[in-house]
């Protein structure tokens, strides 16, 4: 049989590890695939061959990424180049030419996806995109096929690398956000700018598709909360700590009967549960199936082999099914186009969580009782509460409150209320906690 013909745009990190792993194990691919797999033509203008092994088995390299898409030879296009733009002139042109696609663009697949999805089915190709979200591990698999035969309940995930990397140096270290972050800088965990990462924005990004593979929705970036950790203070970590509670920036989609929450942002999590003890770099996905009960998927996020990895996974799964009817392949989104779910994403103020609360508060009589009265009138149950020692020659000292479930518009109005208060100094410190019980 011919070996298929693999068009590469990008040779970058993933791309560069995309190149190492297909020569390296060029006999166990066309194995499991049951053809070669070779890179016929690679497009990058900056790349170092040093660092990627394989480059003599690429059939030719130039710097137009539109050249290797108009490739009449070419069967499968891999985009390795990120960002919105040319990466999506490039992978609808690749479409219109009636080649599939495989990407780990978690950007373009959450802002772009439906668009993009749409156009593929159109045209009978396959876009792949297992490498956008959590690297190396097959977390979009899991959810198209492994737990298809499940009603999703929710879904958890530490799905940004650096955002743990800080969170777990500022808890094991007692370290500042900003000292943490530097050293990540440093490290190359996190970038120059690393707002994507810090702010949440990237985990966004992978929660909008996980979301919409879990229920069955329309990926809809627009709709996902976003908050990011760089408002998190170490004393904060010690007080979780103490609390038997981790700090981990979790993205989280749940369906309800009102619809389906997607959000993103720092979350207090019980310290047995397996996901709060994912350290540094690493990722993991907890996925609660109504038939399956609770599933961990853990490694590695992020990285050009553990990236590749997934990329090439990807190309050996369009390779088995080239030849299929275009009508029985997996749909993109793991239900079928016309099955997709109208039930809205719900609104931040809609959703109901517990809640971690710091107050800085007069350190006199009465006090404690009357943000406890507010709290009450807002139809909010307090399950632990603390009084730290005040500093000394202080007159104000921190409260440390955990409440029960509660719909975040009401905790809005109660803060609003003891925010405004004569003996309440500064804002409320406001952490979201989850349980993620089984």
């Amino acid at each position: 049989m011919e070996p298929v013909n693999i068009g590469l745009l990008g040779m970058g990190t993933v791309g560069g590890g995309t190149v190492s792993v297909l020569a390296g194990n060029a006999r166990e691919i066309a194995r499991r695939a049951g053809r070669e797999i070779r890179i016929a033509h690679a497009a990058a203008r900056h790349y170092d061959p040093r660092r990627i092994s394989g480059l003599d088995r690429i059939g030719r390299i130039s710097e137009d990424a539109f050249a290797v898409v108009e490739d009449p030879a070419i069967e499968i296009v891999i985009e390795l180049i990120g960002g919105y733009s040319p990466a999506k002139e490039l992978v609808l042109g690749a479409i219109e030419k009636g080649k599939h696609v495989v990407t780990a663009n978690k950007a373009l697949i959450a802002l772009h996806g439906n668009e993009i999805f749409a156009a593929a089915r159109e045209r009978g190709v396959m876009v792949a995109f297992e490498a956008a979200v959590a690297g190396g591990i097959p977390i979009i698999k899991a959810l198209r096929e492994g737990l298809a035969a499940n009603h999703i309940e929710w879904i958890a995930g530490i799905i940004n690398g650096t955002g743990n990397y800080i969170l777990t140096e500022m808890r094991d270290r007692r370290r500042d956000f900003g000292e943490v972050l530097a050293e990540a800088q440093a490290l190359g965990y996190a970038e120059a700018d690393p707002t994507f990462d810090v702010e949440g924005i990237d985990a966004a990004h992978k929660l909008t598709i996980l979301g919409s593979l879990a229920f069955g929705i329309p990926l809809q970036f627009d709709r996902t909360y976003t908050e990011g950790i760089s408002e998190i203070e170490t004393q904060d970590v010690g007080h979780a700590a103490g609390l038997g509670y981790a700090i981990k920036h979790l993205g989280i989609a749940r369906k309800t009967d009102q619809g389906i929450e997607m959000r993103v942002h720092p979350t207090l999590i019980p310290h047995r549960r397996l996901i709060a003890n994912v350290n540094g770099v690493m990722n993991a996905v907890l996925v609660k199936g109504d038939a399956v009960g609770p599933t961990l998927y853990y490694g590695a996020g992020a990285g050009a082999m553990p990236t590749a990895s997934a990329v090439v996974a990807d190309v050996v799964d369009v390779t088995r099914a080239l030849t299929t009817d275009r009508d029985n392949r997996v749909p993109h989104l793991a239900f079928q186009p016309h099955q997709l779910s109208d039930m809205p994403v719900l609104s931040m103020e809609q959703v109901e969580t517990a809640y971690y609360l710091r107050i800085i508060a007069l350190d006199q009589p009465g006090v404690m009782a009357r943000i406890a009265g507010i709290l009450g009138e807002e139809g909010i149950s307090i399950e632990a509460i603390q009084q730290k020692e005040p500093q000394e020659g202080d007159t104000h000292v921190p409260l440390i409150m955990l409440s029960h479930r509660v719909c975040e518009g009401r905790m809005n109005r109660a803060l609003a209320r003891i925010e405004a208060l004569e003996s309440v100094t500064g804002k409320v410190v406001r952490i979201r906690m989850e349980q993620l019980a089984g």
